[in-house]
């Protein structure tokens, strides 16, 4: 009995790692065709109508997401606890009105500042094609992590951390 116990959770572990590895390798496959565009936070108006503010002082995570996302619900919650800790702006692509989206956030217990990019007009500017998509800036606005599909709150951590060195 013990020796079934012992080779299942061999390989469980083994599955694991093994579709960590995929899943990062085709993250990084998907990454290359993201531009290395700056972003301009300036003339941002969020979903609940107030203007969005950034300084450069510090690193900024900009997501792209939508509410109908399987990955990006997963994600949302990562997304959320990093924005207690550092500057974050979101971009829901194609996801209705502010209404819907201030009601999708309601209902999850997100608070992060959104951008409603409802014709998807921004993720064309930055090539975005899979959501999530997550890029970082270091406080010179330089992009240092872009990164597409989920990434733990770890992960993110980590990436800010670095951006902030």
């Amino acid at each position: 009995m013990y020796s079934k116990i012992k080779y299942y959770l061999k390989e469980i572990i083994l599955f694991v790692v093994v579709m960590t590895l995929f899943a990062n390798a085709v993250s990084f496959y998907k990454s290359m065709d993201l531009p290395e565009k700056k972003f301009d936070p300036l003339n941002i108006t969020l979903i609940d109508g107030t203007k969005y503010h950034y300084t450069k002082e510090k690193p900024l995570l900009v997501h792209f997401w939508a509410t109908w996302c399987p990955s990006c619900n997963l994600e949302a919650a990562n997304i959320q606890k990093i924005s207690e800790s550092f500057e974050v702006i979101t971009i829901a692509v194609k996801s209705g009105t502010n209404e819907d989206i201030q009601k999708y956030m309601q209902e999850n217990a997100l608070t992060f500042y959104v951008i409603n990019d409802k014709e998807a007009f921004i993720a064309r500017e930055y090539n975005i094609g899979v959501f999530p998509t997550t890029f970082i800036y270091d406080k010179n606005g330089e992009v240092v992590f872009s990164e597409v599909g989920y990434t733990s709150t770890l992960g993110l951590y980590l990436r800010m951390w670095f951006a902030a060195l």
